[in-house]
């Protein structure tokens, strides 16, 4: 046998560094081992599946009986059940009001700047993510544009957070949502809204929420007696339909939300008060119910008296309950500005989910609500909501089944978004 010329050994040990460099550049796939993976499409759990997440975050292939490729990182997640990643529809990352003593916009204007509020911002924003929420809509209520700062943050790679659907201001008839303002402070609330009150007004304030980074539109009706007619509704929705964006509308039932409906705007929020007959419109136009359904302890939250809250509740179980039994299109969103004590933002929202089981919601059902029906709202249904292939890799992975007992979901220990893990239990704690 030849001995290799020593003077080719340090082309050789070249050669073997290069080999490998170029084998790791093509070998950093990351494959996850899904025990159990909810398919949100047909609600069903399919057990034992492989994901295979390329460099560029994306899905590649999603099934049984795959293997990983050497090199490839892998991901045991053979005792989890594995989701998308979730979405909340509803939701103020910059607001919080202390406990019991919620005191109006007033208060929070006069108290805080808009700074502290993308500060806030960022700070709710990594609670929601590591919960397993990567992508929220956020609607407002969040003084000068401070959202905006905080998904520039996000994308700058400075602080982490979901993917932020974002409103910018909430575009209302004249006051937004405040009263009894002082005529002396006349237009104090426009730190957060935009008083547009014809057609024309409300073409320009849609024009000014996407020139400060708004890519949905947010309006309010039915806080005072004069709300939008059908016309108006549909000023906001043609204006959003010309940049791509979608129209949704804080309203409680009757009149005011009929308009909503027939105007064309994609979802009505909360809609406490609608009858069957304006559920069944919004079936048949595919208007989707952001229910932001509160339980008694968030309306507690506010400072009324528990008999108050529990009705309230009361209230919301019977129209989640009637909704789902006519079929309206639904999409989770949760509306919370005030943390329950003890708890951050991200555990005060899940208390809403005590609503949806009072209403005996199937759980499978509420994640497809969290998951690609509300894909289907944001207008993301193409790449989000859903694990298959092409499809953006945001992925949590819960340590109980919550087709069972949805309250799983609060259990969150691994968190993909866009292909990166950002948060991995077993990895932090082996």
């Amino acid at each position: 046998m030849k001995t290799p010329n020593r003077s080719h050994a340090p082309f050789l040990r070249l050669l073997i560094i290069f080999s490998l460099s170029v084998a790791t550049v093509y070998s950093q796939n990351t494959v996850i081992k899904a025990g159990h993976l909810f398919d949100s499409r047909t609600g069903k759990v399919l057990d034992n599946q492989l994901i295979v997440v390329s460099k560029d975050g994306r899905i590649v292939q999603v099934g049984p009986g795959l293997k990983p490729a050497a090199g490839d990182t892998v991901v045991d997640l053979s005792n989890s059940w594995v989701l998308p990643g979730l979405m909340d529809c509803h939701v103020h990352i910059t607001a919080n009001y202390p406990y019991r003593k919620y005191s109006g916009i007033a208060g929070i204007f006069a108290t805080e700047s808009t700074a502290l509020r993308a500060l806030r911002g960022a700070a709710v924003a990594k609670q929601l993510v590591e919960g397993g929420f990567t992508t929220i809509k956020d609607i407002g209520n969040d003084a000068n544009y401070a959202t905006a700062d905080v998904i520039r943050s996000i994308r700058a790679g400075w602080s982490t957070g979901p993917t932020i659907l974002y409103s910018g201001k909430i575009i209302a008839p004249y006051g937004g949502q405040s009263n009894s303002i002082n005529p002396e402070h006349e237009g104090f609330w426009q730190m957060e809204y935009i008083d547009a009150d014809t057609p024309d007004e409300i073409k320009k304030a849609v024009r000014k929420n996407i020139y400060n980074g708004a890519n949905t539109i947010k309006m309010v009706t039915d806080d005072h007696p004069a709300y939008y007619g059908i016309e108006d509704i549909k000023a906001a929705v043609d204006e959003a339909k010309k940049a791509g964006m979608k129209v949704t509308v804080h309203a409680m039932g009757g009149e005011a939300a009929r308009n909503v409906i027939l105007g064309g705007a994609a979802a009505i929020e909360h809609g406490f008060q609608l009858d069957d007959e304006l559920l069944r419109l919004m079936k048949e136009r595919g208007t989707f119910l952001v229910g932001t359904d509160f339980s008694a302890d968030n309306f507690y939250a506010y400072g009324g008296t528990l008999e108050a809250s529990r009705a309230n509740e009361a209230m919301v179980v019977d129209r989640l309950r009637r909704a789902y039994k006519i079929g309206t299109k639904m999409a989770f969103g949760t509306d919370i500005i005030i943390d329950l004590e003890g708890m951050n933002r991200l555990q005060s929202n899940l208390k809403v989910l005590q609503t949806w089981k009072k209403a005996e919601i199937p759980a499978s059902y509420i994640l497809q609500t969290m998951t690609i029906f509300a894909a289907e709202l944001l207008g993301t249904e193409k790449y989000l909501g859903s694990l298959e292939p092409t499809f953006r890799a945001d992925i949590v992975a819960v340590k109980a089944d919550p087709t069972k007992d949805i309250d799983a979901v609060g259990g969150v220990h691994f968190v993909m978004k866009n292909g990166r893990i950002i948060r991995n239990d077993r990895l932090a704690n082996p």
